[in-house]
């Protein structure tokens, strides 16, 4: 019996959803900036997952949720 095999954009998806949940953990622990990197690396990820599937979708998304973060982060 051979162990399945998650296909390589499962395995990132699955990084991307675990890195978020860190970042949203992190932000209701109050530990910042980890928060915002672990966010900045969960928003890379998925937005990798959108190339891979050609989803413009997600890489739309992604890249509003990065200049938001981003501009929050300098602003504060």
């Amino acid at each position: 019996m051979t162990a399945a095999r998650l296909a390589p954009v499962d395995a990132v998806k699955w990084i991307a959803t675990i890195v978020q949940l860190v970042g949203y953990g992190l932000t209701g622990l109050g530990i910042v900036p980890w928060n915002i990197f672990a966010f900045f690396l969960g928003i890379g990820l998925w937005f990798a997952v959108g190339v891979m599937w050609n989803d413009r979708a997600i890489m739309v998304v992604h890249v509003g949720a990065f200049l938001s973060l981003l501009l929050g982060y300098l602003n504060a």
